[in-house]
């Protein structure tokens, strides 16, 4: 728990329960998303092996996968064999009181273990029932399996990222449509609450990494519309504004942006270069676009003469938005990325100290928190299962069968 005023608070989505039962990276973001607002919630791997990312190596801390790590943290984890009647009952006990059931399965995945949406509705018709695929559950594409570099490259990200025209497709490189698809689903989660507080009824949530990358397309979107034409990349400039970009300098790179009337004059007193004012081909925001190229080159000349502390220092006096390109190392050592808690760190059972990314929404009365690093598999098993009214007779008998795992039979079974 986080503290206000020197108290101990929970975060805003405390009492809530949730089974994740997702894998890799667009359901666990969703799931890790409310368990770092004070959500529990039970992440259900699958027997054998568990999740496909403790698989994704390298890199490892202490033998468990990064991967894993990093997008697991704040939940506890059960391993269950859903191809077992224990397995199922056990997972089918769970559910009959949790909020929010979370998976990422292709469709007809759930419905075949015994575990589709009018199923779960008829067992607890409260349940917020949230698939995360890679199309949806609707339409002719309702069937394919989806991947990040599949569905980024027909959402059309992959058209408009790039250097410029003729330039080969170039995928971002963060999973954009599995993040955002996650952070779709967290919406989602907490507007079909809000609705059941009133109604009593859960619902099915139903959102896709295809949707997700469609809708940043926003800009690029509104112009195909008004023009009829498809816009094409352009490097680290904006589709609409200039200048509104990256810029070397004498040992880098910056960002600038200046892109509204009021800063551009600002830019041009901090350059130095008047001239470029009395340019009539730069007079207005649709001037400057029109002659982006001319723009870039006239600016690139002039930033290239000082450093980027120098640059930077320059434009802040003046107001003008402007930043360093940081790789992810300098993100981490940031100093606002610090004070604002974005990097975190938890103990793991096996790995040690591990740090990961926090928690990106700050509330002032009920605040999140990131307490609890990603599970062993099978860590909580037994801790779940007596909450859930199975013994420990029961519980190492379904370890016996298989249809569980825990930390202590895995130690027995080695013996």
């Amino acid at each position: 728990m986080a503290a206000v005023n020197g108290q101990k608070v929970k975060g805003p989505l405390a009492g809530l329960k949730v089974i994740d039962l997702s894998h890799v990276m667009a359901g666990p973001a969703c799931a890790m998303l409310l368990a770092d607002m004070g959500a529990d919630v039970i992440k259900v791997e699958k027997l054998p092996g568990g999740e496909d990312a403790r698989r994704m190596v390298p890199p490892t801390i202490s033998g468990e996968s990064a991967a894993f790590l990093i997008m697991n943290r704040n939940k506890r984890g059960i391993a269950l064999n859903l191809k077992t009647e224990a397995g199922r009952k056990v997972l089918s006990r769970l559910l009959q009181d949790a909020d929010v059931l979370i998976e990422n399965y292709r469709r007809g995945t759930m419905e075949k273990m015994g575990f589709g949406y009018d199923a779960l509705h008829a067992l607890n018709p409260r349940l917020i029932y949230c698939s995360i695929s890679g199309f949806g559950r609707t339409g002719p594409y309702a069937d394919r399996g989806g991947f990040d570099l599949v569905t980024q490259g027909m959402s059309g990200l992959m058209s408009i990222t790039g250097e410029g025209p003729g330039c080969p497709p170039v995928k971002l490189g963060a999973p954009v449509t599995d993040i955002t698809a996650g952070i779709l689903g967290c919406v989602g989660i907490l507007a079909a609450l809000h609705s059941r507080a009133s109604t009593g009824k859960g619902q099915m949530v139903d959102t896709s990494l295809f949707e997700a990358g469609i809708i940043h397309t926003y800009w690029q979107s509104a112009i195909c519309f008004a023009t009829g034409e498809a816009p094409g990349p352009m490097g680290t400039a904006h589709p609409l504004n200039a200048p509104y970009q990256a810029f070397p300098v004498a040992d880098g790179w910056i960002t600038v942006g200046a892109a509204n009337q009021k800063n551009w004059l600002k830019l041009l007193e901090v350059l130095e270069a008047p001239e470029l004012g009395n340019d009539p081909r730069f007079a207005t925001n649709a001037d400057r676009m029109h002659n982006l190229p001319a723009l870039q080159e006239a600016l690139a000349s002039l930033f290239k003469n000082r450093t980027s502390g120098e640059w930077l220092r320059r434009l802040e006096e003046a107001g003008v938005p402007a930043g360093p390109v940081l790789d992810v190392r300098q993100m981490q050592a940031d100093p606002q990325a610090l004070a604002r808690e974005m990097v975190v760190e938890t103990t793991h059972p096996t790995a040690g100290k591990v740090k990961s990314i926090g928690l990106p929404i700050k509330f002032s009365e009920t605040p999140g928190s990131v307490t609890r690093a990603a599970p062993v598999l099978g860590q909580h098993t037994r801790e779940v299962l007596r909450e859930h009214g199975f013994s420990d007779a029961e519980a190492d008998q379904m370890a016996a069968q298989g249809a569980i795992e825990m930390p202590d039979s895995i130690k027995a079974s080695k013996s």
